[in-house]
């Protein structure tokens, strides 16, 4: 998702590299910065045609907004300067506290694409428009509820994703490593701005539980508590030896600077943040979900609507979720009365071939071949995450490549998950074939406009991710070593659909209805699931990442149902594999916006 934020503009310690010059979502973001003139400067002249004039303007919003942020633009273009973009002093800039600004561009983003002829548009054109004004007409129903937004999270917190995104920071250039490195002096007023923003906050009381404190503080000092073997450390040195253009000496140069800029900037912004986090420990009076906070039931329709992509009432949602749940029960327990053995089986677990993570991706990139379009020549790497951050990372991720390059497609997997057989290869097909990675590279190769990749939904990228699971489950058949290993997978694929579709209805019940701690462990206990500790995990969880499981669950359930209705409409014309050509095609959309276009897709 695209988060707005406020750069800055100077930096106090430039850092340029003495030689001859040659010639990962932070997803924080966007600063919409209204150009007075685009119109002007873009649409007078003579002949050009509505097409060229909303082409014309959504590449000047996307030079303007991709600039906003270095790290989004780094992220986002490898070679900046070749697509007309001026480089910023390196800043992670600092977290707005007023809104109002954002909102009145939002409005003017609205009124300049109203002005636009719609019939006179192509296809595509019509649909980046469409995903546009719902993107802003969206942002600006966040309103005066902009203080329940969380920056920090134990998961998916900036201070835990930061790392990250600082190790995997690209070095093409000369420009890129003094930006890298000007970028560490910025991490502390940037930290200082959120300590703002955390007291304002708590201000308004809508600081953080002491529980979920705990957790962010605890993640923070496991990141420091070795100054001198940081992994940063290690993996700086590896990039400017991998770099290949600088000398033995500049080399050890850049590798002291960087070593200073840690001790000096990066260790004491983060003990910065744990100080004045723990100032505000005690003033979080709401440990229950968003239902308990001023505005909090407005904020999550926000969060549903500009995360999961869905506008669909909770009411409608709440309802879908259960049919699912009743009828995916149902079916398991016609598979365990026909053959009760399989449940012994996946109890006891799943015996699997013994199969590397890279033979895993390879076997799956000729599996797919019979559901999802042909995607040839891609390059991948895998890589573990680091000791330091295991405990606070997602079992495995996949970080994006800049659009002008392609690469380097990366796929973290996390050691601490211990996942190995049936779940390590569903996992690798989640976030590589025929998931995220091969999702990125299948739109970014029919070269969409810029735009079209800052207005990404987080609902179509993880839908679709957990759309291609089931096919996944049928895929890893092969490597199961028993009788009835079709019947095995297709039930462990149930078993993981039911959770995530029961975690999805604790999230409207914990954060719209205002369940307790205790009514969420009465449903959980419904469902076989009675250990104190466990239910306490998911609760908390739960509470620290309100619409998380939605993006998930209900982007999967979105796609399947559109499916669906594309079966009915086609009837025996239907193909699945063209299905899947044409949702790719589209992109990540909001659902409407999917909906709409679907059967317009050539």
């Amino acid at each position: 998702m695209i988060v707005q934020s406020q750069m800055q503009e100077g930096l106090s310690m430039p850092f340029k590299i003495l030689k001859k010059k040659s010639s990962f979502f932070i997803a924080c973001g966007l600063i919409f910065t209204f150009i007075i003139g685009i119109a002007a400067g873009y649409f007078s002249a003579h002949g050009i045609t509505e097409n060229g004039k909303f082409e014309a303007f959504t590449q000047e919003v996307f030079r303007n907004e991709v600039s906003g942020s270095s790290l989004t633009l780094h992220y986002s273009l490898a070679h900046p300067e070749k697509q007309g973009i001026r480089r910023k002093a390196a800043s992670l800039g600092t977290i707005p506290t007023d809104m109002q600004n954002t909102y009145k561009v939002c409005q003017q983003y609205e009124d300049k694409l109203k002005a636009f002829r719609y019939s006179h548009l192509s296809t595509e054109n019509q649909m980046t428009l469409d995903s546009m004004l719902l993107y802003y007409h969206t942002e600006k129903s966040l309103g005066d509820n902009y203080l329940l937004q969380e920056p920090l999270g134990p998961s998916l917190g900036i201070q835990a994703q930061l790392p990250v995104l600082l190790a995997e920071y690209a070095f093409y250039e000369d420009r890129d490593i003094s930006d890298y490195l000007n970028l560490l002096t910025t991490i502390r007023p940037y930290f200082q701005s959120i300590i703002k923003f955390e007291q304002k906050k708590s201000q308004a009381g809508f600081f953080m539980s002491d529980a979920t404190l705990d957790r962010i503080l605890a993640q923070c000092s496991a990141f420091i508590r070795n100054p001198d073997e940081n992994y940063m450390l290690d993996i700086f040195r590896t990039k400017i030896s991998d770099y290949g253009k600088l000398s033995g000496s500049e080399q050890q140069t850049l590798i002291l600077t960087h070593q200073n800029l840690m001790k000096t900037e990066v260790i004491p912004a983060y003990q910065e943040l744990m100080t004045g986090l723990e100032a505000l420990r005690g003033t979080g009076k709401n440990p229950r979900g968003l239902a308990y906070f001023k505005g909090g039931k407005a904020y999550y329709l926000y969060l549903l609507q500009s995360q999961t992509g869905t506008y669909v009432p909770v009411k409608e949602i709440e309802k879908r979720l259960s049919r699912q749940l009743s009828s995916e029960i149902g079916i398991v327990g016609n598979m365990l009365r026909q053959n009760p053995e399989l449940l012994t089986t996946l109890n006891k677990g799943i015996s699997f071939t013994e199969i590397r993570p890279a033979q895993i991706l390879s076997s799956l990139q000729k599996k797919i071949s019979s559901d999802f379009p042909p995607l040839e020549d891609v390059s991948f790497e895998l890589k573990t995450v680091h000791d330091s951050m295991k405990d606070y990372l997602s079992p495995a991720f996949y970080l994006t490549p800049p659009m002008d390059t392609g690469t380097p497609n990366v796929i973290y997997i996390n050691p601490s998950a211990n996942y190995q057989g049936l779940e390590l290869f569903t996992t690798l097909a989640h976030e590589g074939f025929p998931g995220h990675l091969y999702q990125t590279v299948s739109f970014e190769r029919q070269n969409p406009s810029g735009i079209r990749n800052l207005l990404d939904t987080s609902g179509f990228a993880e839908g679709w991710a957990t759309y291609v699971e089931p096919f996944a489950y049928e895929y890893a058949a092969d490597y199961i070593l028993d009788s009835s290993a079709s019947d095995l997978a297709r039930l462990a694929w149930l078993n993981r659909s039911i959770n995530l579709c029961m975690y999805s209805l604790l999230d409207i019940e914990i954060h719209y209805n205002g369940w307790s701690q205790a009514e969420s462990a009465s449903f959980l206990k419904a469902f076989g699931i009675e250990d104190s500790t466990v239910i306490s995990e998911i609760y908390q969880y739960i509470l620290e990442t309100p619409g998380n499981y939605l993006k998930y669950y209900w982007g999967y359930l979105s796609l399947l149902d559109l499916r669906t209705a594309e079966q009915k409409r086609l009837g025996q014309d239907f193909d699945i594999k063209d299905f899947h050509r044409r949702v790719l095609k589209i992109g990540g959309v909001q659902f409407p916006v999917l909906e709409k276009y679907i059967d317009m897709i050539e």
